[in-house]
């Protein structure tokens, strides 16, 4: 467990998650801890490798994830956390990436993350079969399509509407393509809305 610790070179620790993520204990509370710690780690790599382990390793990974951020100060742990939690797509992820996406376009995390967090309401809503947690990402992400000045978030909740393609996400499409001024932005509303419609 603290050959990840003693690690002196990046693909030292990188070598350390990958036998973390094939133990035959690896789902373990202990294996999970030590992967979150690897998060924080200097060079890009380690925290890449950390988050694929994770993700690897869902559902274990899910709240001790969740727990870990509310628990972290730190901007860039924070935001390989929401990552592995948007890859994993897991419903109990679901009001932390709410949370990150904001309620207001003067209460935000980097404007990443937020992007990221709603790539994972996207995920969460395409895999859920609960209608209740289908509602709630489509409600967040219709939000963040027709709120923020982020043109960027907007892009995101378009793909992550798309990716759900349940009935209720045509109207929120079609009312963004009327106020949208962003061409980037409205190629895409056209191309989510064309997509949608073909498949109906």
């Amino acid at each position: 467990m603290t050959k990840l610790q003693q690690a002196v070179t990046p693909n030292e620790a990188i070598e350390a998650i990958h036998e973390l993520v094939s133990h035959p204990q690896r789902a373990s509370d202990d294996v999970i801890t030590a992967l979150i710690e690897g998060l924080s780690h200097h060079h890009p790599a380690v925290p890449a490798a950390a988050v694929d382990g994770l993700v690897e390793l869902a559902s274990a990974s899910v709240n001790p994830l969740i727990a870990a951020f509310k628990a972290s100060g730190d901007q860039a742990v924070q935001a390989h956390i929401i990552q592995a939690l948007a890859r994993i797509g897991d419903p109990k992820a679901l009001s932390l990436l709410e949370e990150v996406i904001g309620t207001s376009v003067a209460n935000h995390c980097q404007g990443n993350v937020r992007r990221v967090a709603a790539r994972g309401l996207g995920r969460i809503g395409s895999l859920a079969k609960d209608t209740a947690i289908i509602r709630q990402a489509i409600d967040k992400l219709t939000w963040a399509l027709l709120t923020p000045e982020d043109w960027a978030l907007r892009y995101a909740a378009i793909a992550s509407l798309q990716d759900i393609a349940q009935p209720e996400v045509m109207p929120p499409l079609q009312q963004a393509l009327t106020q949208e001024s962003d061409r980037v932005v409205q190629a895409r509303l056209n191309s989510a809305i064309a997509q949608l419609q073909s498949s109906s």
